[in-house]
């Protein structure tokens, strides 16, 4: 077979560091947009995107020729130089470090969505440190609650 083809559904979320709140009303559509532009660049597409104000979702198929790591590196490297120009009290501003990834199957695409785009009022009663230790625990993952929360 000539051809190469994948569906490998990513749901990607990753905190500010600290998690402070540092994403803004005012420009966080654009912010959103810029992690479209990266994925397009690296040949990718980004089928949702929303934010609170200390962290971000996203759903994607993960390019077929960018390794996970590769693609979360050059996310959050190039909106971080970004999110630093739109104000001089964000020069500080950084992602944490680390990052959770969960693959996704394509029938659960639109409760993923879904998910993504009720960040809002989901965060109105639950912390992002709820959600995350929720999702962790939902995908049979392990983690060190001393190294997670960078």
């Amino acid at each position: 077979m000539p051809q190469s083809l994948a569906n490998v559904l990513v749901h990607l979320v990753f905190s500010t560091k600290n998690r402070e709140r540092f994403l803004k009303d005012e420009w966080r559509d654009d912010l959103h947009a810029y992690f479209g532009g990266i994925i397009h660049q690296l040949d990718g597409e980004i089928l949702a995107v929303n934010s609170v104000e200390d962290h971000v979702h996203m759903l994607l198929p993960l390019p077929r020729t960018v390794a996970l790591a590769d693609l979360v590196r050059e996310l959050k490297a190039g909106t971080s130089r970004w999110v630093k120009t739109q104000s001089p009290a964000l020069a500080h501003f950084h992602w944490q470090s680390g990052y959770g990834a969960f693959s996704v199957s394509p029938s659960h695409k639109q409760a993923v969505l879904d998910y993504i785009a009720g960040q809002r009022e989901h965060h109105r009663a639950v912390t992002f440190q709820e959600e995350y230790r929720r999702m962790l625990t939902k995908y049979g993952m392990k983690w060190d609650e001393r190294y997670v929360w960078d």
